[in-house]
């Protein structure tokens, strides 16, 4: 069982590794090329779209299958495998308080915006540089999650 829950921590840390680094290495670059009103407008389109189903399982399963995989006793587990879990669960901890403490209030700000009727050019200025401050620092966090609890499965 410890075996699974592991491996589950590893498939869903490492999709989660990946859309955060597809986030940062695609979508934002190729969001900061569009006007300050197409930005605005694509980005609250996304914010919307991203936090449901199958995204809150696998950002859930993030630290429910290491705490599991921590907590289960395991299948001959070392003492290393041990740690480089503990370690791949509190990157992805911070990880989620960074999200949860700066991108998801960034998120409803610019959401809150929308009624607002601020003008795009405002808007975009209070949220974009921030928010890639933010995403800046959760994606390598969730990057070494992942090659930790990685390397923990494969020892």
């Amino acid at each position: 069982m410890a075996s699974l829950l592991l491996a589950l921590a590893v498939g869903c840390t490492g999709l989660y590794a990946g859309f955060m680094l597809i986030f940062q290495t695609g979508i934002m670059p190729a969001l900061a090329r569009l006007t300050d009103a197409e930005f605005v407008t694509v980005m609250r389109r996304i914010n919307e779209a991203v936090p449901r189903g199958v995204f809150l399982v696998v950002f859930l399963g993030v630290i429910a299958f290491p705490v599991a995989a921590f907590f289960v006793p395991g299948d001959g587990r070392t003492d290393t495998q041990k740690w480089l879990v503990l370690g791949g669960l509190v990157c992805a901890a911070l990880n989620h308080a960074v999200t949860l403490g700066g991108n998801i209030p960034l998120n409803n700000a610019l959401a809150a915006s929308e009624s607002t009727g601020d003008r795009p050019a405002a808007v975009r200025a209070a949220f974009e540089k921030r928010w890639n401050g933010f995403h800046g620092i959760r994606t390598p966090l969730i990057v070494v999650s992942f090659g930790l609890l990685t390397a923990a499965a494969v020892l």
